[in-house]
């Protein structure tokens, strides 16, 4: 019995992988768009390098618009299942939504401060003012 016991206990064990453990695999996803708030959500990855360009951009929007609009980044590489959920042929990728939650705006590729504050100022969010978005996006 006790041999029993102890090959279950070491099955169990060797169930656990290290992905199990990995704080990658349990970071949830957060709700996009974000109810009754202007939101931009920025899909790409950790290790892409225009994606890490992006992260510096992400991250001072976050605190500039604070309670103003969302600034959600999502890594599609750790989950992948949000590249088809969202449409994303290449990354990195920044949708736009509005207060109703209707995407308004898309751009792929990395995109400048500047022209995100222009984006976000159309959709009525009160920010610095910026640079024009850019061509290369899509309404």
């Amino acid at each position: 019995m006790r041999k029993l016991i102890g090959l279950i206990v070491l099955l169990g064990l060797l169930s656990l992988t290290p992905r199990a453990f990995s704080a990658e695999e349990t970071s949830s996803v957060p709700e996009v768009p974000v109810k009754g708030m202007v939101t931009m959500v920025d899909l790409g990855a950790d290790k892409c390098i225009p994606c890490k360009m992006m992260a510096s951009v992400i991250k001072s929007l976050q605190e500039e618009c604070k309670g103003k609009a969302a600034i959600l980044f999502i890594d599609v590489w750790k989950h992948p299942e949000q590249e088809k959920r969202f449409g994303v042929r290449t990354i990195p990728t920044q949708i736009f939504y509005d207060k109703d939650g209707k995407e308004f705006y898309r751009h792929e590729g990395y995109f400048n401060s500047d022209s995100i504050r222009a984006v976000l100022k159309k959709a009525g969010v009160a920010i610095a003012e910026g640079a024009e978005p850019s061509e290369a996006g899509r309404n």
